[in-house]
């Protein structure tokens, strides 16, 4: 019988233990789901001359140098740690393309990084493909022009929370290890959102 593929909590402890094997298998093995989380929050304008690979890339260079740090603390679960060293340099790339003129003083000042269309088209159709009702459908045919307009309409936390949830798949656990906040809030925030997009959905078209 063939064994099974070690988890990222096994490969953590044998990379603990000093298993350079294990240490390179736990950097690389969630690489697609950063790369994903890159090409979600990636700006239209540097898409055509910037890969989500190369941000990713540097981003595992930077876990490798801080993950013995990582292992002696465990401040938050391996994807969230990773997933934020990656938001760092995307946050410094788009600082460097397109904020260079109008960089704040405070450089540890959090950039908003906006949904490109694509990105809020696909977190729509995830979101009400979720619903099987002859209005949900009316809804995902009629709206998709104007689906930008009504995420902008959310709240900053709603957007997150669905995004973090539907389009970079993240866990619950891991979720709440990102936004800061327990499980419970989570799944409360992440309904919440949820129950406000679709009434600006059906706002939006009972308008037309």
């Amino acid at each position: 019988m063939p064994r099974h593929a070690p988890d990222t909590d096994e490969l953590l402890q044998r990379a603990e233990q000093g298993d350079g094997q294990a240490r390179q298998a736990v950097l690389v093995r969630h690489r697609e789901r950063l790369k994903q989380m890159v090409a979600v929050h990636l700006d239209r304008r540097l898409a055509a001359r910037v890969d989500p690979s190369d941000v990713v890339q540097e981003a595992l260079l930077d876990a490798a140098q801080g993950l013995d740090a990582y292992l002696r603390q465990r401040p938050v679960p391996f994807y969230p740690w990773l997933r934020q060293l990656a938001w760092e340099r995307l946050i410094e790339l788009h600082r460097r393309h397109l904020h260079a003129q109008r960089r704040s003083v405070k450089r540890e000042e959090p950039l908003a990084l906006h949904l490109s269309d694509e990105s809020a088209q696909q977190l729509a159709e995830r979101v009400l493909a979720r619903q099987s009702s002859p209005s949900d459908r009316a809804i995902r045919s009629e709206l998709r022009s104007r689906i930008r307009a009504v995420l902008d309409r959310l709240g900053e936390n709603d957007r997150e929370v669905l995004v973090l949830r539907h389009l970079e798949q993240l866990s619950t656990r891991e979720t709440a290890a990102v936004l800061g906040i327990s499980e419970g809030a989570v799944k409360t925030r992440h309904l919440r959102a949820l129950e406000r997009l679709r009434a600006l959905l059906e706002s939006e078209l009972e308008a037309e």
